[in-house]
């Protein structure tokens, strides 16, 4: 299994150089050059299996020969051995047809973990048999650095260091990133939005001098890897309710395209998925493209859904290059076109986007009456995030079908939102019940790239 870029002129690599590289040499992401398929009878044989054996299945032929079956077995069950649902990915009822898929049973109570547990215990396993050492520098508007940090914090061979906008997370979603007291992860609070974080990042790795110097690893859902452990559970959701006999349809809240993507592989790879809906919060740049007005960059608002608060999603480059025909130069033009503020979709382009997914947003107002809602008519309490996922995705179910919603983030993530809709303050589970009370370490950094790299340089172990 090898992987190319989505602008069409970077190396084609390996799965391990494509994990420690992140992002592609020319500015692009990498993908694998053809998608593995699934036979319903392997789809069907994940019925009753754990989740650890249908995440070997899955992932286990984009990997290929680069680890060995016993230590990517062992890499699994230690990643999932720290989660606190014996199902990883358990699914509860909201009514007749609709499914709640709760995906915050990690350490860090987001979806973040299913990846981020996975990507550091294979980061660990590759270096060890190399002997090298990398330094990790992830964008972060709130959930994934704190499952990075988690993940990588007193590991051999790595440093991290995870950028996140400076007074835009919630209280929770910083503490987590912040009281580690390993020396090898830092929590950088940039003076910006998670856009500037997310540009700074990629500034990082166009500098080849500098990212070379330092062996610059990426750890954001740019990272392949991150991608390819989500489509896990999609598979092993759908075949809960019946899949491969079955036709199911997903809707997912997200800013940057990553998690709705793995749903789009899954698809690929023989999961019968009747719909992917995108559900988007005010910041609706995804909506707003997948609705016919071109992909155009506006402000960026704070909500009371961070992770979400998002103008320049990512992941969907991948889409692009899958929407035009995997042309390299087409997205390479587009993303040019992006920097300049935004650009049009071709009428083919729409079209293959259209087959395969719709979308939906949500307002504040709408999101706080979701919370409020689901917890009167069902009794569970949703995250911002999760109401937005719901509220789309009721106008999107149909009869026959069933819809399953990720629930991407625990309540107690985000516990302002969720009193001020419910009058229910969510705790944090016990396992965390200190965190207010542990010291923190962080540092105000400029939106400046200079002044990132010197400080990131003055910063390494050795």
């Amino acid at each position: 299994m090898n992987y190319i870029s989505t602008r069409g002129s970077a190396p084609v690599l390996t799965f391990e150089d494509t994990m420690l590289s992140g992002l592609a040499r020319d500015g692009g992401l990498y993908v694998p050059q053809a998608i593995p398929a699934l036979s319903p009878d392997q789809i069907a044989a994940m019925e009753g299996q754990s989740y650890e054996q249908i995440a070997f299945i899955v992932m286990r032929p984009f990997i290929d020969d680069t680890i060995n079956d016993a230590d990517f077995r062992a890499i699994i069950d230690r990643a999932y051995s720290v989660f606190g649902h014996a199902a990883r990915a358990p699914m509860v009822q909201l009514e007749q047809g609709h499914f709640l898929l709760e995906l915050f049973h990690g350490p860090t109570l987001a979806f973040k973990d299913f990846a981020m547990q996975i990507i550091g215990q294979l980061f660990q396993h590759v270096l060890a048999k190399k002997g090298e050492r990398v330094t990790i520098v992830g964008a972060t508007s709130g959930d994934t650095g704190s499952a990075a940090v988690e993940a990588f914090r007193g590991l051999d061979n790595v440093d991290v260091f995870i950028l996140y906008p400076h007074g835009r997370i919630s209280e929770v979603q910083r503490r987590q990133m912040t009281t580690p007291q390993e020396s090898n992860v830092h929590a950088l609070a940039l003076e910006g939005d998670f856009d500037d974080c997310q540009a700074r990042l990629k500034d990082m790795f166009n500098d080849f001098d500098f990212r070379d110097g330092v062996r610059l690893a990426g750890v954001n859902s740019i990272n392949w890897a991150r991608v390819l452990a989500q489509v896990v559970y999609y598979f092993s959701s759908a075949v809960a309710l019946g899949a491969p006999g079955r036709r199911v349809s997903f809707t997912v809240p997200t800013g940057n395209f990553g998690d709705i993507f793995a749903g789009y592989i899954a698809k690929r790879m023989g999961l019968p998925i009747d719909k992917l809906v995108v559900a988007t919060n005010q910041n609706d740049i995804l909506h707003r493209c997948l609705s016919g007005q071109g992909y155009h960059k506006g402000e960026t608002i704070p909500s009371i859904s961070p992770s979400m608060d998002i103008q320049i999603s990512s992941n969907f480059e991948r889409a692009l290059f899958d929407a035009y025909d995997r042309d390299g130069n087409a997205v390479a033009q587009l993303m040019d076109e992006l920097k300049a503020g935004g650009f049009e979709v071709s009428q083919g382009a729409m079209e293959v986007l259209m087959d395969h997914y719709a979308s939906g947003r949500a307002s504040e107002d709408q999101t706080s009456a979701q919370i409020k809602a689901s917890l009167a008519e069902t009794g569970e309490l949703l995250c911002p995030h999760s109401a937005i996922g719901v509220h789309v995705a009721d106008r999107h179910r149909q009869p026959g079908t069933p819809m399953i919603t990720l629930a991407t983030a625990h309540p107690a993530k985000f516990p302002d939102a969720v009193e001020a809709a419910t009058g229910v303050r969510p705790p944090l589970p016990p396992r965390m019940a200190d965190l207010y009370e542990r010291s923190e370490r962080l540092t105000r950094v400029p939106n400046d790239l200079e002044a990132l790299k010197k400080h990131i340089m003055d910063h390494l172990q050795t």
